[in-house]
């Protein structure tokens, strides 16, 4: 299903292969797609956020639409739909970064950035929500110049995570909620 994609895919790969391809993004994109590496970056502001009362709240949001998305976009998803990755199909040189080994939709580090950045955003907006969907946008980036990622997978995974965000933080303001309500009775 996802191959009938490829040809929209490949030219914009080819596009950004061909017109932003330099020196200094050779530097920076691999530096910039490791904030999505594992999660650890957005994981480590969560569990930073979860240690002070004023933003706990924000941070257990974070930490839900994380779990949402490593369970049902990185655990469900890509081996469900086990897309190959792009440089599977088409030799790039040089390689700036380790080839991956899980398949490639959606993209990972998008969805984490994007889970990340849907709560940031929507609870904090300036500075903190403005300066995470910046991040966002630029890991999602990174994976297409980096080739490890086609934009179709980059695209599943900013509406997954904006969606997980939500979902975080409907789920926390529901439990909270109901938290209160118990406490009150």
């Amino acid at each position: 299903m996802m191959d009938i994609f490829l040809p929209f895919d490949f030219a914009v790969l080819d596009w950004i292969a061909e017109h932003l391809r330099c020196a200094f993004l050779d530097v920076l994109m691999p530096l910039i797609t490791r904030l999505g590496d594992e999660g650890i970056f957005w994981i480590a502001v969560a569990v930073l956020m979860l240690i002070f009362p004023k933003t706990r709240k924000a941070g257990a949001m974070l930490g839900v639409a994380m779990l949402l998305g490593l369970l049902i976009g990185n655990k469900c998803l890509k081996p469900l739909i086990a897309r190959i990755r792009p440089y599977d199909l088409r030799e790039i040189i040089p390689y700036l970064i380790e080839p991956e080994s899980s398949k490639s939709f959606p993209s990972g580090h998008t969805l984490v950035s994007f889970e990340a950045a849907t709560v940031l955003m929507l609870r904090y907006r300036k500075p903190w929500g403005i300066l995470a969907l910046i991040a966002a946008f630029l890991v999602g980036f990174s994976r297409l110049y980096l080739f490890v990622h086609y934009p179709t997978d980059v695209i599943g995974g900013i509406l997954l995570g904006v969606l997980f965000g939500f979902c975080g933080m409907w789920i926390v303001n529901a439990v909270t909620g109901l938290w209160q309500k118990r406490k009150k009775a």
